[in-house]
């Protein structure tokens, strides 16, 4: 492992807050969704059918082989995009490490950086506040348009409100704690290698240097569920196995963000409660549960009918409505969020320090 790793996860979390992602700069995740983009239409032009035009499996002979090559097409793209992912970054910190070890830093730095939405949902959250809180509900409806697939046309302030708080809280997983998850994965992979093999790890390895191939490949996971992982045509059989990984993925950074949540409000027991009574009645395994913590911290209900398209769809209702969801709900989710990040770097920051006294 490189002996300058450590501080990277230090110098990428300040460069996110203090900077984030700058409107207009080239981002990793361009590159990943060009990507699918040009796989996808790819692999709907080898069945002569255009993306949005597909009908269903059961309506065309041989649905069932169909549904299985689309399936195989998806899983491929998933794993390609993935390990892509994780040796086109370690290649390139590799390649500025050996150009000088501070381009290195200064590259995995601001790699890493960009895997994290910290900054991003914060802008987001101001975006759409600014002309709520001023009464321009029509401005605001604009705006979080930007931020989310429901429809906003006709969105009261409080359902503005409750979209607002729902996607700061789903996005705080796989846009903050998760990516810092595997980043420190990728920081204790070469220690645990080395425990279970007892022999030092090569530093040209591609385990010796993990922090950020590791946090952008999940981050490759993450844009695969965004924009092939619905269950809804065409993507459906294309995008299943995307879906399903990235659950996976994030299955335990969501329960440890969660248990963190918990532990921070001073009531555990009770949102641990609240969760398993409400987050399990969500489809997915992982956003009912982010939302459900912050909503039973904060006291407030999310979950309802939403609009996508004109069609009407019902999620499970979420926490209790002790009070109606204001804008300062917002600011302390995304509160909390930060505190459970620096937590978690704070925690490594002392298995750091006592691995480095243990020299």
């Amino acid at each position: 492992m490189m002996p300058d790793e450590f501080p990277v996860l230090i110098l990428a979390a300040v460069l996110d807050y203090s900077i984030g992602d700058p409107w207009g700069w080239p981002h990793p995740v361009q590159a990943m969704g060009w990507a699918i983009d040009r796989y996808t239409r790819l692999v709907f032009n080898i069945w002569n059918n255009p993306a949005g035009k597909m009908t269903p499996a059961g309506d065309r002979p041989a649905g069932s082989r169909h549904k299985l090559l689309l399936r195989c097409a998806g899983t491929i793209l998933a794993i390609g995009l993935i390990l892509g992912s994780y040796t086109v970054s370690w290649s390139i910190v590799q390649a500025a490490s050996w150009v000088h070890p501070l381009l290195g830093i200064a590259l995995q730095t601001i790699l890493l950086a960009s895997c994290f939405a910290g900054r991003s949902l914060r802008a987001a959250a101001v975006d759409v506040l600014a002309p709520l809180n001023v009464g321009d509900v029509v401005k605001a409806r604009e705006r979080l348009s930007l931020y989310v697939g429901r429809d906003t046309e006709n969105l009261s302030e409080p359902e503005i409100l409750r979209a607002l708080l729902e996607t700061v809280t789903e996005n705080a997983v796989d846009g903050v704690t998760a990516p810092l998850f595997y980043a420190l994965v990728g920081f204790a992979l070469p220690h645990l290698l080395l425990s279970v093999t007892d022999r030092p790890i090569d530093p040209n390895s591609m385990w010796a240097s993990a922090i950020v191939p590791l946090a952008m490949a999940y981050k490759a996971a993450s844009t695969l569920d965004s924009t092939v992982g619905y269950k809804e045509a065409p993507y459906t059989d294309l995008g299943w196995f995307s879906a399903k990984l990235e659950d996976v993925l994030t299955w335990i950074p969501c329960r440890l963000t969660v248990i963190t949540l918990a532990l921070i409000s001073g009531k555990p027991i009770y949102i641990w409660q609240i969760c398993q009574r409400d987050a399990v009645k969500d489809a997915s395994p992982n956003s009912g549960w982010s939302e459900c913590a912050y909503a039973a911290i904060l006291g407030v209900q999310l979950g309802g009918t939403n609009s996508y398209r004109g069609v009407l769809k019902y999620k499970p209702l979420l926490g209790e409505q002790i009070h109606p969801i204001a804008a300062q709900h917002i600011c302390q989710a995304l509160q909390l969020t930060r505190y459970c990040f620096l937590i978690w770097l704070g925690l490594s920051l002392l298995f750091y320090t006592l691995l480095c006294l243990s020299r």
